[in-house]
């Protein structure tokens, strides 16, 4: 059966449509908006999904405006943003070193994210807002840092793999460290951001999320075709006309902001980069980096752990990193497992 087809544009361009992997960003955006109607009536006050629909179309009571609008869209708007942001960049990684396993948390922009989140707890006890900074900060200085540790006339995919997981050995270390030497409250505050979650948020976090994800997707999206190509090589890539080297650095770039901006917002909430890519391709069955579809699994993987973290453990809330960190590490093992059966690690 047929699933691409060709689309002429008004401009006299021809266009490849991909039926399945359309129908798969549908039905990826479906789920979403549906798990985020359910989360937002989740709670001490249920509020079930025709009112919650009523009150986001302004015909609500006033007690059910505020919980809805006020408490509760904010944080699944954070969900459904940092999901799409960790989705978009663990697919970019994972597209520029062709490799699988070349997420954020293999190559320690969480660890460095934690990093400047933990100095800003542990050394200058900052407020809310000077932790999400340093955690923004620390996430920016160690993808630069992995970026100029790997470069050696370019930057080859494993090398840059394998300098990343140097680097978050290197800040697993430190950030233990910081730990070892705060105070007990100062380390309880910082464990409880390490786990990540999203209690607490409001429009203070989704407005900055929400404008860099409308620069950064459009960016994204522009070298979508530059990014394909460069999967069949670089030699191939430079004689079809790619600059490669520029728009690898451009996306990096891209993937690093799209990640040290949801980590700082969220905490650093495990493998959502490393999965939400894996199964959007195996969704779509389609080859190169499938950047929408990753964006869309990754809201859609965010706000259903989230939801499942209210819903499933009884009056034991767990915070969104814990379910996505036991879900994404059985994931992990099972990938680890394939690879090696096929022979590529």
């Amino acid at each position: 059966m047929k699933t691409n087809r060709a689309v002429r544009t008004p401009g006299g361009l021809s266009v490849r449509l991909d039926l399945r992997a359309l129908t798969v960003v549908v039905l990826l955006l479906l789920a979403a908006l549906a798990a985020s109607v359910l989360l937002i009536g989740t709670g001490d006050f249920p509020i079930s999904a025709g009112d919650v629909l009523r009150t986001l179309a302004g015909h609500g009571d006033a007690g059910q405006d505020f919980i809805v609008n006020e408490l509760r869209l904010p944080r699944v708007l954070v969900a459904l943003l940092v999901g799409a942001s960790l989705g978009l960049g663990g697919a970019l990684f994972q597209a520029i070193t062709r490799n699988p396993l070349g997420s954020p948390d293999i190559l320690g922009l969480g660890q460095g994210a934690t990093a400047g989140a933990l100095v800003m707890i542990v050394l200058f006890s900052g407020s809310a807002a000077q932790v999400t900074v340093g955690a923004l900060v620390g996430g920016l200085v160690t993808g630069v840092a992995i970026y100029l540790l790997a470069w050696k006339q370019g930057v080859h995919g494993y090398r840059l793999v394998l300098v990343g997981i140097g680097v978050s050995a290197i800040l697993t270390a430190v950030n233990g460290y910081l730990l070892t030497v705060s105070d007990i409250v100062d380390a309880a505050r910082s464990v409880v951001w390490m786990t990540g979650s999203l209690s607490g948020r409001d429009w203070a976090q989704v407005w900055p999320l929400l404008g860099l994800c409308a620069v950064l997707v459009p960016l994204v999206l522009a070298n979508a075709r530059g990014l394909r190509m460069m999967e069949m090589g670089d030699d191939v890539s430079h004689a079809l006309g790619v600059r490669v080297e520029r728009v690898r650095a451009l996306l990096l770039v891209a993937a690093v902001l799209l990640t040290a901006t949801a980590t700082a917002a969220a905490g650093p909430v495990s493998f959502v980069a490393l999965t939400a890519p894996q199964l959007a391709r195996r969704l779509t069955r389609s080859p190169g980096p499938n950047l929408v579809p990753s964006l869309c699994m990754g809201a859609a993987l965010l706000v259903t752990a989230d939801w499942a973290s209210q819903r499933l453990f009884g009056a034991d809330q767990l915070p969104v990193g814990v379910v996505t960190g036991v879900l994404g590490g059985v994931y992990l093992l099972w990938l680890l497992v394939t690879e090696r059966r096929a022979g590529r690690i």
